[in-house]
């Protein structure tokens, strides 16, 4: 029988999960990345010899204890080259020669706090039991009623009875602001601490969830990180028969009499459709290899940039799989936006999680400092109209591959709603200048705190929702979604209602996203197609 084919819209975490999916069930599949490497958000990048991993900060399903963490190891995400890192204490406040140690496990966290804020015994208490009662909450893995599989998966009696514990809590803490939560403490560097976890506008149990995560084990980092662990998603897919074109935008979705035929793509950077289909044919091409083991500074995000558009042509398929950032494709990939009843839910509720993220090629040896330093400042600082009273420093002096020798790759995330402000920076010819201007005033405050840096800064680099929007088609130039206080879990369908053949996955498949979100989502969607089409759900060995 002829196989039934099917184009994916991204190969980003679900585009890539969807398809090693998909080809193991006996698909033909193509997926067209605007990009020139895998991943999506979840990416790195490369400036002079410095890796800033611009993507990924922990792996949710990490734990070998969980599910999650063998859907990982099915779509290939997880192998023997990127084993996990989990890192102890989480972060480090800095404070003079003091310290203060947010660690993961509850009773050094609890033995941590009190010495430091005994003032404070009473909320740090309340803190620990709380993240106690989330420690057994993960994401559930299961598949759609009615698909046909020989390696069923169900949560397990003792899953679901360990996340009893936190249904009364989840429902008084979904309605409660982490900045709330946090303003409980008295001691100033507790808040301090406690406040770089999460972005500010989220809930308090998105804040305790995660603190939960970490305490249950999970939640720790692949080496090599984001590179790495989609290269090897792409590996995956590409040796299962799979074929990944680069550098080619899908336009739109074709439909003919109520259902998706296929789609139109432009091939970027000036390409014709018989290069594209040539690149497809070799599944990856050679200029797009990511591996760490064989070049890590290869690619830059910036640097390989999207410039423009040749004129392209349309390719047919069976099935349409839409896992490009499905807010902004409801919009803009169909003939009309999609005025499902689903799709209106989400342009109302997605608050996008936006992202300032400042990169420092540092020329010292780092090492001697905690890999995620927290600093207290006296003024805030303030970038894109947003003030932050404390900035979170991801030291990666530790990590392999990530500088040249006796040099230190040093971020940090500004998050909070910047996209607007940034783009009227566009608008009115400043942006160049705005970002440089951040640059040295972000070196001006850290260099109060980390004297090393000074003489030393040898690359910088600025990346703000506009760059992830352009490179990542992501709305707004967004990670996430914001979990705020009203409190509501969303979780959209698989499949477009109103035009057969239409399917989604990606991370605003569910509230808040992210990647344990992006790889479910894809299996749903794969097996969705599987179920629709009457074809057995395969899962590939590993």
């Amino acid at each position: 029988m002829e196989k039934k084919s099917v184009i994916i819209i991204g190969a980003g975490v679900a585009g890539l999960a969807a398809g090693v999916y998909l080809q193991s069930s006996g698909f033909d599949v193509t997926i067209y990345e605007q990009h020139t490497i895998p991943g999506g958000l979840s990416t790195s990048w490369s400036r002079k010899g410095y890796l800033f991993e611009g993507g990924m900060h922990w792996l949710t399903g990490s734990s070998p204890h969980l599910r999650l963490n063998r859907v990982w190891r099915e779509t290939g995400a997880l192998k023997s080259n990127n084993p996990i890192y989990n890192r102890d204490p989480l972060y480090t406040l800095i404070r003079g020669e003091k310290q203060l140690r947010l660690f993961r496990t509850v009773e050094k966290l609890r033995e941590e706090f009190i010495n430091y804020a005994p003032e404070d015994k009473a909320a740090i208490n309340r803190l620990c039991r709380d993240i106690t009662k989330f420690k057994n909450v993960h994401l559930l893995v299961s598949d759609i009623r009615g698909v046909k599989t020989k390696t069923p998966a169900r949560p397990s009696l003792s899953e679901l009875c360990g996340m009893i514990p936190a249904c009364i809590p989840y429902l008084t803490m979904s309605k409660k602001s982490y900045g709330d939560y946090v303003a409980q403490f008295k001691n100033e560097d507790i808040r301090h601490l406690l406040r770089v976890v999460i972005g500010a506008r989220y809930n308090a149990l998105s804040f305790v969830y995660t603190l939960g995560a970490f305490a249950s084990g999970d939640c720790g980092y692949p080496e090599g990180g984001s590179l790495r662990l989609t290269q090897n998603m792409a590996d995956t897919f590409t040796a299962l028969g799979g074929k990944i074109v680069y550098r080619t935008r899908v336009t739109n979705v074709v439909e003919e009499n109520g259902k998706a035929i296929g789609v139109n793509v432009a091939y970027l950077d000036g390409r014709t459709a018989a290069h594209a289909n040539s690149a497809a044919a070799h599944a990856l091409d050679a200029s797009a290899t990511t591996s760490l083991e064989y070049d890590p500074h290869a690619h830059s995000l910036q640097a390989t940039g999207v410039h423009g558009a040749s004129e392209g042509s349309f390719v047919a398929s069976d099935y349409v799989l839409v896992t490009q950032d499905t807010r902004k494709a409801i919009d803009t990939l169909f003939e009309k936006p999609l005025t499902e009843r689903w799709a209106n839910s989400m342009r109302r509720v997605v608050i996008s999680e936006q992202n300032m993220f400042v990169c420092l090629g540092v020329k010292a040896d780092l090492s001697h400092l905690p890999p995620t330093l927290v600093l207290p400042l006296e003024t805030p600082f303030e970038a894109a109209g947003l003030l932050f009273n404390e900035l979170c420093i991801n030291n990666y002096a530790q990590y392999k591959n990530h500088a040249p020798e006796g040099c230190t790759a040093v971020t940090c995330l500004l998050l909070g709603d910047s996209y607007t402000w940034w783009n009227a920076r566009k608008a009115d010819g400043t942006y160049k200048q705005c970002k440089e201007e951040l640059a040295v005033r972000f070196i001006a405050c850290v260099k109060k705190y980390v004297p090393e840096i000074v003489g030393n800064v040898e690359v910088t680099d600025i990346a703000t929702p506009l760059t992830y929007e352009r490179y990542t088609g992501s709305f707004e130039g967004s990670w996430m979604s914001v979990w705020d206080t009203r409190g509501n879990m969303f979780t959209f369908p698989a499949k477009s209602k109103s035009i057969a053949r239409v399917y989604f996955a990606g991370e605003r498949s569910m509230m808040p996203g992210g990647l344990p979100i992006a790889v479910w989502s894809g299996r749903r969607a794969a097996q969705t197609i599987c179920k629709d089409s009457g074809v057995e759900f395969v899962v590939p060995e590993w």
